[in-house]
């Protein structure tokens, strides 16, 4: 068992593809609960009806599947076509209506009264936003990126035309190459001790959110 391991290790390639999943899930995330959270602030505090649309076009994003040859021809206008930043911005795109799906209807539900508090103390609306809004939307932001790092992690329809060559495969990619590696035939013990360790990160990132999670929903239906 511990050979099949190894081999994976080497001839897989793993480390290089988890550093290639790593650079690009945490960027992402990170771009896309910064992004989200302030969006979600702005359309739980808008009134307009075009910010109202913009919202359910944004949200409805999560069901539409989006399409690839129009996204291919944009990355080339570009320049970033087979690019890992490319790749990064349509994740952040294309998983952008998670979060702020979840955090504008947790934006209508919080008091107004502490904005306005910060607005009369004389603080501008970027320190509303960082030192009153992103620590209220803490808990729920923290649910989206448990959300987000599984699909990120183990996206394959679009890392497979936006960033193809060795150099910069992720692990599903990864897997994918080194499953079809063998021209004779497929060798299953390989495989699935590529698929323990492809999914080992996100069993830890589990293990570390899980009492994250409840704990920080609890406290803010208690502060609620």
């Amino acid at each position: 068992v511990v050979e099949n391991y190894m081999t994976v290790i080497v001839q897989g390639n793993y480390f290089q593809a988890l550093g290639n999943s790593l650079l690009v899930s945490i960027p992402t995330i990170l771009a896309v609960s910064l992004i989200g959270a302030s969006a979600a602030w702005a359309f739980g505090r808008s009134r307009s009806k075009g910010l109202q649309f913009a919202f359910y076009v944004i949200a409805l994003s999560m069901l539409l599947p989006p399409t690839l040859i129009p996204t291919i021809f944009l990355l080339r206008q570009m320049a970033l076509d087979g690019t890992t930043l490319g790749y990064i911005l349509v994740l952040i795109g294309t998983r952008m209506g998670v979060v702020v799906f979840l955090a504008t209807g947790f934006v209508r539900s919080m008091p107004v009264d502490l904005e306005d508090a910060a607005a009369i103390d004389g603080a501008s609306r970027f320190q509303v936003f960082v030192r009153i809004i992103l620590p209220l939307l803490a808990p729920v932001l923290f649910v989206g990126s448990v959300i987000l790092i599984i699909t990120v992690w183990g996206d394959f329809f679009f890392a497979q035309f936006l960033i193809p060559g060795a150099g910069r495969e992720t692990l599903p990619l990864s897997l994918y190459s080194f499953a079809n590696s063998s021209a004779q035939s497929l060798r299953w013990n390989l495989v699935f001790a590529h698929v323990v360790m492809s999914g080992l990160p996100l069993v830890l990132a589990f293990l570390f959110a899980q009492k994250r999670v409840v704990g920080g929903l609890t406290e803010g239906a208690l502060k609620g």
